[in-house]
């Protein structure tokens, strides 16, 4: 039984295949992904599969998304109970003066409000390499809106000890070449 559900931000794949994860130096990373998705562990939404794939299809990570991940890697947001969450999460952005329209607009078009709106319904920790501002007035920081939700979420490397998880996806501890995919999230 997986203790946590974890929904991934786009960010952090974005992030992760652009700065420290590349597909053909550090493919454990990726197919730790698969791997804990399949142990139930982890998933995203099909708003944050709308926003990657909006790529190049020579883009690796789109070429992993439509090649490797599986189709139930991405949730519904078609639920009613989401949808209503989120309609909460969008009239508190639009009412919230400390936010500049313009703040309010690209928030409004990404995928954020729906993650905190899965996340309220499924109970489940948002993961993104977004930090928190309390005092943006130009952005709408994802981490601010699960604070205001009573979301959990977690930075990429708050949740994964990298220790345990070996990047190029064998174990070294022994010499056999057997894969090893752990990701403790803890």
């Amino acid at each position: 039984m997986v203790d946590h559900i974890y929904l991934i931000d786009s960010d952090v794949f974005i992030t992760a295949k652009n700065q420290y994860y590349f597909f053909n130096i550090c493919p454990g990373f990726w197919k730790s992904l698969i791997h804990h998705h399949t142990e139930g562990s982890i998933f995203s939404i099909d708003q944050v599969h709308k926003e990657l794939l909006t790529g190049k299809a020579t883009d690796p990570l789109v070429r992993w998304m439509n090649n490797e991940v599986p189709k139930k890697f991405f949730l519904s947001t078609k639920v009613e109970q989401i949808i209503e969450a989120y309609e909460k999460i969008i009239l508190w952005v639009t009412e919230n003066p400390q936010y500049f329209d313009q703040a309010k607009q690209n928030f409004a078009t990404s995928a954020d409000g729906w993650l905190v709106a899965h996340a309220i319904f499924k109970a489940t920790i948002v993961i993104t390499n977004e930090k928190s501002s309390l005092k943006s007035e130009k952005s709408i920081k994802l981490p601010d809106v699960c604070n205001q939700f009573g979301v959990r979420w977690k930075t990429h490397f708050s949740c994964s000890k990298l220790s345990t998880f070996n990047l190029i996806g064998v174990n070294l501890s022994d010499n056999s070449r057997y894969q090893k995919y752990h990701l403790d999230l803890a």
